[in-house]
């Protein structure tokens, strides 16, 4: 009883409780609905800006899922490879923003179909 007090006392609780109430499946059927948004919105739209803000959100699904899977299994180890996938959907981003800088220079333009036209 004195060393579980101790813990409460230095932030330190027990093992979180398994996810009660919101299961797994509402979880997963909001990073299947994101997803399928982010496919719908890089399909049909021409914009590139619009085209990568929808990669960044199926990006985001996937965090979701992963951290879903890992609080479900009470294991840490979704939650880390959140962390990659972070990294990865930030280079992304940066390179994406010097793509769409560049073909904004040379055709005053940001729509998609203008990069078949462009040569070395």
């Amino acid at each position: 009883m004195a060393q579980a007090l101790a813990a409460a006392a230095l932030g330190q609780g027990a093992f979180p409780e398994p996810v009660s109430g919101v299961t797994l499946y509402h979880y997963l059927f909001v990073s299947a609905a994101l997803f399928a948004l982010g496919v719908i919105g890089f399909v049909t739209r021409r914009n590139l800006i619009i085209m990568f803000l929808c990669t960044e959100l199926m990006f985001q699904a996937a965090g979701l899922a992963l951290i879903a899977f890992s609080r479900y299994h009470l294991h840490h180890t979704g939650s880390a490879f959140v962390i990659f996938v972070l990294t990865v959907a930030a280079a992304e981003a940066a390179m994406a923003l010097a793509l769409v800088v560049l073909l904004f220079r040379r055709r005053q333009t940001l729509d998609g179909t203008q990069w078949r036209q462009l040569r070395g």
